[in-house]
């Protein structure tokens, strides 16, 4: 009896997930579909198939998007600007976790208080300091905010699992000769790599899809970002709704495939960091 129940539990967790599944693939759904009809076919009829593939949306897109530039432009940002959260909030990280200064916990605290402080509060004000400065238009500017905007996240990670690594690991590489610095980069860094994984989905998500914070610092079309390039669809006083679509289709396509490659680091990094 007690078998059965659980068999109907198993049963009724699976119909669950997929109906949930099915909920999240809807919208990914009609964005493909829609991708391969006219504008007018479209504003008819959203969710009916499309009579025919349209492959002309892609070219149009490809075109309107001024595609290569905006992904590279995409590329650089968010690449650039994840090595170096990466490479900071690990090394800030194993300062906080190994030295018991007391000016340390300060500074911990002060950093994941920042966390709670919306991008909002300080946007116009940045806009302004910035602007003042001359230094907006410019692809480094938007790295370093991204960069500051994203320790935060990288340290809180980064600081519970090197807490959980044990010190002994360290202790012998030190026996042998090896320095603070080559110690971290020797034993711990490697040890970080599930969670070093789950940050960098984390901030590919956050950066590689940003639209606010890049359509206030860059301004100039050769620096537009894909979320920026997505933008061109829209005129003053109409919507081309079907190169829309394929462009969200195009946008997307990068991050699912780098997700789907790390996805199962991007589970071990969260059981383990589950564990420590």
């Amino acid at each position: 009896m007690v078998k059965k129940s659980n068999s109907l539990i198993a049963f009724f967790k699976t119909i669950v997930l997929y109906f949930t599944l099915l909920i999240v693939l809807i919208p990914f759904g009609i964005v493909v579909m829609n991708s391969f009809k006219t504008t007018q076919k479209f504003i008819e009829s959203p969710f009916s198939l499309p009579e025919s593939f349209k492959i002309s949306n892609y070219v149009d897109a490809f075109q309107s998007m001024n595609f290569m530039q905006a992904i590279f432009n995409s590329l650089i940002l968010t690449v650039g600007s994840i090595v170096i959260i990466v490479f900071f909030s690990a090394m800030t990280a194993y300062l906080f976790a190994r030295f018991k200064w007391k000016v340390n916990k300060i500074l911990f605290f002060a950093i994941l208080s920042s966390m709670a402080l919306p991008f909002q509060v300080l946007m116009i004000p940045l806009v302004i300091l910035y602007g003042e400065m001359g230094l907006l238009n410019m692809r480094p500017t938007l790295m370093f905010m991204y960069v500051g905007f994203g320790l935060p996240l990288g340290v809180f990670i980064f600081h519970g699992f090197i807490k959980g690594i044990p010190y002994e690991l360290e202790e012998a590489a030190f026996i042998e000769g090896c320095s603070r610095l080559r110690t971290f980069f020797v034993v711990v860094l490697p040890l970080l790599k599930p969670v070093m994984v789950t940050l960098i989905i984390l901030e590919v998500l956050i950066i590689w899809n940003d639209y606010l914070l890049a359509s206030l610092i860059l301004q100039s079309p050769n620096l537009r970002t894909l979320p920026l390039s997505v933008f061109n669809f829209f005129s003053s006083y109409s919507v081309d709704y079907a190169p829309l679509m394929a462009g969200l289709l195009m946008a997307m396509v990068p991050v699912l495939v780098l997700y789907l490659i790390l996805q199962k680091h991007i589970i071990q990094g969260l059981v383990d960091g589950a564990l420590k």
